[in-house]
Order: structure tokens, then sequence, then C-alpha cells
């Protein structure tokens, strides 16, 4: 309920949960012009003194407005009230919305600022970059739609949605804004179903990429081979330093641990994964060629991993060897089921993947000893390199 501000200078100021509008009839000779007879939009402020210079300067400007649609001859002031849908909003657009989140929320952690970020960018790039109450439940459910087709699966689609949610919500609130949410209780299927498959790669199609990258020897292919006989998240990978490699130890590994430029999905995600085959070779080659403190300097720096660059560069990459059907993220799948052939333990699995663990009971101790998942992994080579081609470094 508003109330009202009983004072000569601010007759048309009013306040609603601690923030002033203004609000004023429209003079019936220039009501033609406008959707509701009505004007009431936020002056975004909490100060009664703030608001009243603010109110009178849109008194002013309505008042010169409307002498000049008298007189044919004027701009019009608070241009976003009038709409030709008839619809009138006060809302900050999606972009703007972002910002002041961010802003408010005092946050400075370079994620989760990138994070909000990207994904306004998502719903301004598809829905346009409109009043964040101008979005319809029917455009929510486009959004998602869009996200799956993009390839994202059902949880980062999740938390996506997640983000947009608070950003609305926290302009609302904040701002003592009309309307809804459009993007909360926008429905999500119970499984992974409505997302892209992501289907393992056989090991024949998988010999083949890893004989590509070896012809290619470049960083970028680098990468792919490395993900390819470990199955870590492209995240993980791109977001190495080489103090985290250690292909010379006597069991060759790498240390999956967040960093302030990368943070990882899980607990579970924290752990050593040995280096075999191609992930061997490649990690030797990326460690002797980069010259800095970073495995892929050209996805990763001090202070972010572009690993989404990443991603769409390598996909591309990926369907023109392997057909449309495969994706960088289809690499876990097949680590997974590799894996499974030689009927290594499940829980060896998972600690290997970085998979959360299926029950209590498997969360005790301190997991399986690095030699112990080493060699269920040697099981798994494709013998695409011998031990010549490591030793030399050179894969040809």
């Amino acid at each position: 309920m508003y109330r009202v501000m009983y004072k000569s200078d601010a007759q048309y100021v009013s306040c609603r949960a601690g923030v002033y509008y203004y609000t004023r009839r429209v003079p019936i000779d220039v009501r033609q012009y406008y959707a509701s007879p009505r004007l009431s939009f936020s002056l975004r402020t909490k100060s009664f003194a703030g608001a009243v210079r603010a109110a009178q300067s849109v008194t002013q400007r309505l008042e010169d407005y409307w002498l000049g649609l008298r007189l044919q001859d004027m701009d019009i002031p608070a241009i976003h009230l009038v709409r030709a849908d008839g619809v009138a909003y006060d809302a900050p657009v999606m972009l703007d919305a972002v910002e002041n989140y961010l802003k408010l929320k005092g946050n400075d952690d370079r994620i989760f600022v990138r994070t909000a970020r990207r994904n306004g960018s998502y719903v301004a790039k598809l829905l346009g970059n409109r009043p964040i109450t101008s979005y319809s439940t029917a455009e929510a459910a486009q959004f998602r739609d869009w996200c799956f087709d993009k390839g994202m699966g059902l949880n980062t689609v999740k938390r996506v949605f997640a983000s947009v949610r608070s950003v609305i919500n926290f302009n609302i609130r904040e701002y003592g804004l009309e309307g809804s949410n459009a993007f909360s209780g926008t429905y999500m299927p119970d499984r992974d179903d409505a997302s892209p498959s992501r289907k393992p790669i056989p090991n024949d199609i998988l010999q083949l990429i890893q004989k590509r990258c070896m012809e290619t020897d470049d960083e970028a292919w680098w990468l792919v081979a490395l993900i390819s006989d470990t199955g870590m998240r492209l995240s993980e990978a791109a977001g190495l330093s080489k103090e985290d490699v250690h292909h010379d130890a006597d069991i060759p590994y790498v240390e999956i641990r967040p960093h302030k430029w990368r943070r990882l999905k899980t607990k579970s995600s924290v752990r050593k994964v040995p280096l075999v085959g191609a992930s061997l070779w490649a990690a030797r080659q990326t460690y002797i060629a980069s010259n800095g403190r970073f495995m892929f300097p050209r996805y990763c720096n001090e202070t972010e991993c572009q690993s989404n660059s990443a991603s769409a560069a390598l996909n591309k990459w990926l369907k023109t060897v392997a057909g449309s059907d495969y994706v960088m993220h289809s690499f876990r799948h097949s680590v997974r089921d590799r894996l499974r052939a030689v009927q290594c333990p499940s829980d060896v699995i998972d600690q290997i993947g970085g998979w959360r663990r299926k029950s209590v009971g498997e969360g005790y101790g301190e997991g399986h000893s690095l030699s112990a998942i080493y060699i269920w992994l040697l099981e798994t080579n494709l013998n695409i390199i011998n031990s010549e081609h490591l030793d030399s470094g050179n894969p040809l």
C-alpha cells in the first residue's frame, strides 16, 4: 500500500516498502497518448529528499512534454513508460538488473561476477534486453529449451535459471517493483532426458582422435589428448597450472584442486588422476612447451579460466573428426565405459572421474591409492602411443 507524503513540493511522491515512487494522473487532454490514465514508476531511491528532487525534475519534464503534445513539437521524457503494446514498465532492463545485483551484493568474486553477467547476457540475447518484469512464463520456457539446444545438461540449465531468478528477485525486492519473476517455477524435467545425449566415444573413433591430436601437435589438441585418457572435465584440464602436473613422478599424475581462477564442481572433484597413454604424452608435450605458469595459457590466466571458449572451439573441431554425435564431455563417458569394460570397481571409477560417491560408506577413508588407480587406468590404455614416443617426446 502506498503512503503519500503530504507536502506541497512532494504532491506526486509516494512510498512503498521504503522505495519512493512518482504517481500522477495523466491530464484528460493528453490521455489518448498513454496506455493508462495513471503514471506510477519508481524514482529508484529510498531517500525522501532525493525523491522530492527527482519528482520535481520529472514534473517539469512532463509538463513540458504535455505542452509539446498540445503543440505537437516536443520529445517525450520517460519514454520507456509509453509503449506501443499498452503496457507500462518501471523495471530495469536485464543487463542493468545484473549490474544492480552485482553492485549492491558487493561480491567481487570474479567467477560469481562473470557467471551472473554471462547468464544475463543469455537472456538478453534470446529474449531481448527488456525490463525484467516484462518477460513471460512462455518466454522463460523458450529460454529453457534454448539452453538445452546449446548442449547444456540439466544441472547446468538449473544453475543458469537459479542465477537469473536471483538477479530478478533481488531487483524486484530492492526497488519495490510491480510484477512477477517469469523464471520462477519454470518446469524442469526430473531427469536429463531433455538435454542432448552425450554419447561415449567408441574406441575406434577415440584412437582416430588421439592420432589426429599427435599429428596436429598444438596446444588445443594437447588439451583434447590430455582429457581423452583421464576423463577430466574440460574446465579442470584447461585450468591446470604446471604445479598441478607431475609427469616425471614414478607414477605420473595430475592433481586437480581449486584455484582462484577456476573453481571445481564438487568436493569429490578434488583428486589425483594418473597419466597414461595419450594423456601422459600430452601432459609432457604441454609442460615442455609452456613458458609460463599455466599449462594452457590460451585458455587460462591469473584471473580466469575460459573453458567456455575452449569448449566452443574444441567441439567444433571434434565434429570434423568424429562426427556430430560427440562433444568434449563425451570423453568422460568414454573413460567411464572403458573402466567398466575391464571390470573396475565402481568406487574406483567414481574416484578417477571425481563423481559423487553413491553411498555414505564410500565417503569414509582417504580412498584408493594412486598406484591402485594407475593399474586400472593402464588396463584401459588404447596403446596409441608407445614408450619410445613418450621417452622422445616425438609422437611420430
